[in-house]
């Protein structure tokens, strides 16, 4: 793997009220004796900024929202030496971020009237505007589209001048009236990249990030912003390769790593592309061939993937569990369809949840469940299964209910009420779960592996890595300057052992089940 100045230890993923109900409360846990040296990174989502929807992907403005997280948290984390991964949604801003808020009041007379996206103005010559105001475009336009809702990606504005006209609005929108007949707007408009003052946005954004103490940024949605008519409005190319690019130039003053957001299948390649341009790669294959590899009891698929990182000298940062559910469909053209069917099924008779879009039952995009319950609550598969990622290649990204082996929330589903399946994996911790949940043997010795992978100076991104698997049995290997760390399991029962050996063949690390 190619020298990097990236910090490579684990790194804590959760909501800013994920732990006790605060960012405070957050970050006096990881300064505790029982977590403190188990991470050096924390991907805080971003409900800590002025959001409004989606439990923090539709963001008004990147200020610190005050209720959950303060500038003596981020400060607080910071002097412990912990850097932070942020989000920065390139795509979309909230209908009440200012931005829009005074599109609404001033109409074509406000300074962000390009800042937007006018769907009939966008679409203009290729369709026609219907009945209730809306453009229709031609199927020529429309055939290789890919919309993440039914219907057309817009929402219809009602300005304060009475007047209406469509917005793209590709992902959330909820729309409610008043009893005075009023309509209100929650919603995630997308933005217009060809303008100059959605740029000084960017710019302004990533300043922001940096000085809260971002190390990483990932970049949500950001292959739904470049658009152009007659190309498809997901990944198009050049567009997608353009935006990120000029990103980078923005990053590059802050030394600040990008990390590219995108689930596409392995057969497309498209995690090869952002490789070559010389990015981060989300893995998110790591989590369906670990439980497809338990399931099969073989080692193969995985170890596959393990050397392909290496080979391809790959940068990843990989996972389990996260906020979003277990990514499948990336799956396909690493594992035959029939294995990935039947990985989804075992997870559902499990009590995982699969959302079909727009209601094509084969057009799966994830599993939403706690990987602790896709594992069949099992604690031996659970820490075989961390073992298993903190010896893979990458940097390691740890969600806080798979630390604590927490189970699927059917309760938070049922209260979140239609279109809140997510919630089963995005229980909050309060201070009394937290206490119990550190009692667990399989969330101590979770706590002993991230020390390890945290301290021992092998675990570098110029270290050599091998990886090996004869049918359930595997073995990853990572040597640097004398020092050698071993994994070696058993996938059929889980039994496995972790070692390293210092310069002098000392053992200064084992553990094993």
């Amino acid at each position: 793997m190619k020298n990097h100045s990236l910090n490579f230890g684990p790194m804590l993923n959760a909501y800013p009220d994920s732990l006790g109900g605060s960012l405070q409360e957050a970050a006096a846990l990881l300064g505790s004796p029982k977590l403190k040296e188990a991470f050096t990174s924390f991907y805080i989502l971003p409900s800590l900024f002025h959001t409004d929807l989606d439990r923090g992907f539709s963001v008004q403005d990147y200020g610190l929202n005050g209720d959950t997280a303060r500038e003596e948290d981020l400060a607080a984390l910071r002097d412990m030496g912990m850097d932070l991964k942020l989000d920065f949604i390139l795509n979309h801003l909230s209908v009440l971020s200012p931005q829009f808020q005074d599109l609404v009041e001033k109409g074509a007379a406000s300074e962000y009237k390009d800042f937007f996206i006018p769907w009939n103005q966008f679409w203009a010559g290729c369709g026609e505007i219907g009945p209730d105001g809306i453009l229709q475009p031609r199927e020529e336009y429309l055939k290789d589209m890919f919309f993440r809702k039914p219907g057309l990606p817009l929402l219809m504005v009602d300005f304060a001048d009475g007047s209406s006209a469509p917005y793209w609005n590709t992902f959330y929108q909820e729309v409610t009236t008043d009893e005075a007949g009023k309509k209100h707007y929650l919603g995630q408009m997308d933005l217009n990249i060809k303008s100059p003052l959605v740029w000084d946005f960017y710019k302004d954004t990533l300043d922001a990030l940096a000085g809260y103490g971002a190390k990483i940024v990932r970049l949500d949605a950001f292959a739904y912003a470049p658009k152009e008519v007659g190309s498809r409005n997901f990944l198009n190319e050049p567009g997608t390769w353009d935006l990120l690019d000029k990103i980078a130039q923005l990053a590059k003053p802050h030394g600040v790593t990008l990390l590219p957001e995108i689930h596409a299948s392995y057969e497309e390649g498209t995690y090869r592309t952002i490789a070559e341009k010389g990015y981060m790669v989300y893995d998110f294959f790591l989590p369906g061939l670990l439980l497809d590899a338990f399931e099969q009891q073989n080692g193969q698929a995985l170890i596959a993937w393990a050397n392909e990182i290496t080979e391809k000298n790959m940068l990843t940062v990989n996972m389990l569990g996260c906020h979003d559910g277990i990514p499948l469909l990336d799956l396909k053209g690493l594992l035959p369809e029939e294995r990935i069917q039947g990985l989804i099924q075992t997870l559902v008779s499990r009590g995982g949840f699969v959302k079909d879009l727009h209601g094509a039952k084969n057009v799966y995009y994830q599993v939403n469940a706690t990987y602790y319950s896709a594992l069949g609550e099992d604690d031996r598969r659970m820490l075989l299964a961390r073992a298993i990622q903190l010896f893979m290649p990458g940097k390691p990204q740890v969600w806080y209910l798979d630390l604590f082996a927490g189970k699927n929330d059917y309760a938070a589903m049922e209260r979140a009420g239609a279109g809140g399946h997510k919630e089963i994996n995005r229980t909050n911790l309060s201070l009394e779960d937290i206490a119990a949940g550190l009692e667990k043997p399989v969330v101590q010795k979770q706590l002993e592996l991230l020390k390890m992978r945290s301290s021992q100076p092998v675990f570098s991104p110029d270290a050599e890595i091998s990886a090996e698997a004869q049918g359930s049995r595997i073995a990853l290997r990572w040597r640097r300057e004398g020092q050698e760390a071993l994994l070696e399991a058993d996938l059929a029962d889980s039994s496995f052992r972790a070692e390293i050996k210092s310069e002098t063949g000392e053992t200064v690390f084992a553990l094993a089940q």
